[in-house]
């Protein structure tokens, strides 16, 4: 995912934070129905703290048949004369606010969940409570606002269409940013009248089960959300490609996104939206008005959440006439970057999400060494406990290089060097993904030529990863289909009805 700068005018004054440093963990079932559920199997799997290791909390895992179960409870929320459908529109939107209010009056708490079972520092998990909230609220702000259309059609005829909720829909989000990626799903699924079978990430199951309790406390009907925590083989697969599941959307992988589809089409043709990885190129012209702000707009844009961002910049291409200072400027900030206990308020860089995703990184941390990147910085594992990598930073990087071509997903920034505009901009689109881009420059007609010519779903000028409710977020190519937030995210929950009646005369 990415680095949300959400504005946070909406969450009031900033309050100050608390870090709860051993969390209670109140909940570890399956919620099915506004009801907690052990799994159907007995099967339990372990929720592990990546700053060193061990286990917080066994969890029951959710299978086949818990999917069956959530998704016959989801069906029957949506059924024609249910409390659910027939809710006023605008009291939707009153229990997503009434969720909301609950979210911030628990806010540090469900931070703290997250920095526990993440790793991310507790700035940043505030900051996705902070965005979560956001986005719930601007989605029941639309509630009672998706409307139809009155079409003149031909002859004596009165024809009108409607926006109708799609059903049951399934929500696969990701592991680094679980607040955020709820609220990306729910939001709209919510505000279009649908039920929700969502299925949070296996390595940060704690702060979605804790939000099920929220739902029920908001006061929404049984049955419209349910939480089934489990693996995605398992649990995520069964949603997928369940008859009765209406819509899949999905944070992850491109590899999974290419099962996801496969299944959809071997079931019911559901619909699918997919929000999945990057290569993201940034070019940094030779006029750029502040080199230093671009140099940390880079820094940030990539290693926030230790680089475990879809749309982080891992391609950043700089005009050989600032290339040296670039990376000088760019080595400097990195070793400077404060990594250790996300805990600790004055923590900027906590651990990788658990050991295979650790593993991943140093792997082609090493490959970039031997295919002859220039080492800046970094390179290593930091401390001898949990999963921490230090900010590493490579200069002299080519594209045929495993770095320049894979999704790393950690710390790790690859700078290139380039002569001319259409080089660079036939370089950047040389990937399989297109799900952000970025130039810098002063020049508008430099600007705006990249932005037209860039294969991306964002492109950002002049800064990088802002990104608020109201703009809409996805990706060209192998990065995603569909679109998540702003009024875009809307039409991917709903279904158009066109209603045509015959009347005595039609008159203008």
């Amino acid at each position: 995912m990415r680095l949300l700068q959400f504005v946070s005018c909406y969450c009031g004054a900033r309050r100050m934070s608390t870090c709860i440093k051993n969390p209670q963990i109140k909940y570890t079932q399956i919620f099915i129905n506004n009801e907690w559920h052990n799994s159907v199997s007995g099967k339990v799997f372990p929720s592990v703290n990546p700053t060193n290791g061990e286990t917080i909390v066994h969890i029951q895992e959710s299978d086949k048949a818990d999917v069956d179960k959530a998704v016959e409870a989801a069906r029957n929320a949506f059924k024609i004369g249910s409390s659910w459908r027939t809710l006023d529109a605008s009291k939707r939107g009153q229990l997503i606010r009434q969720f909301t209010g609950l979210l911030q009056r628990d806010r540090d708490y469900i931070a703290s969940l997250d920095t526990l079972d993440s790793g991310r520092p507790f700035n940043d998990t505030c900051s996705d409570v902070d965005g979560a909230i956001g986005v719930l609220d601007y989605y029941a702000g639309w509630c009672d606002k998706i409307t139809g259309r009155t079409i003149p059609i031909d002859g004596d005829f009165m024809c009108f269409t409607r926006h109708e909720p799609i059903g049951v829909c399934g929500a696969i989000i990701p592991w680094n940013y679980p607040m955020g990626m709820m609220s990306w799903k729910l939001g709209p699924a919510l505000a279009c009248g649908n039920c929700v079978v969502l299925k949070p990430a296996e390595q940060t199951p704690l702060s979605a089960l804790y939000c099920a309790s929220l739902f029920k406390e908001a006061g929404f009907p049984p049955g419209v959300i349910n939480v089934l925590p489990g693996y995605g083989p398992t649990a995520g697969a069964a949603i997928t490609e369940h008859m009765n599941v209406d819509k899949v959307a999905f944070t992850g992988s491109t590899q999974v996104g290419h099962l996801i589809m496969q299944a959809a089409g071997r079931s019911n043709l559901k619909r699918v939206t997919l929000e999945m990885g990057g290569k993201s190129p940034v070019v940094i012209f030779a006029d750029v008005d502040d080199l230093q702000e671009a140099v940390e707009r880079c820094h940030y844009g990539l290693m926030d959440n230790a680089g475990q961002s879809c749309c982080a910049p891992t391609r950043v291409f700089v005009h050989e006439d600032v290339y040296d200072e670039f990376v000088r400027l760019s080595k400097d900030k990195a070793v400077k970057r404060r990594v250790g206990d996300p805990s600790d308020t004055n923590t900027e860089q906590g651990p990788q999400v658990d050991e295979e995703q650790f593993k991943k990184v140093m792997s082609l941390i090493e490959s970039g060494k031997q295919q002859g990147a220039t080492l800046q910085c970094g390179g290593e594992r930091y401390g001898n406990k949990g999963y921490f990598i230090k900010p590493t930073v490579f200069s002299d990087v080519t594209d045929d290089m495993r770095i320049a071509k894979e999704e790393i997903f950690g710390p790790v920034q690859q700078i290139l060097k380039f002569k001319t505009a259409d080089e660079v901009i036939e370089r950047a689109n040389n990937t399989k993904y297109g799900l952000a881009a970025a130039v810098f420059t002063k020049d508008i007609n430099k600007a705006m030529m990249f932005v037209q010519a860039a294969q991306a779903g964002t492109v950002w000028v002049n800064t990088y990863d802002w990104s608020t409710m109201q703009t809409p977020f996805g990706g060209f190519k192998q990065s995603g289909q569909g679109r998540e937030l702003g009024e875009y995210a809307l039409h991917e929950y709903c279904e158009v009805k066109t209603v045509t009646m015959k009347i005595p005369q039609k008159n203008s």
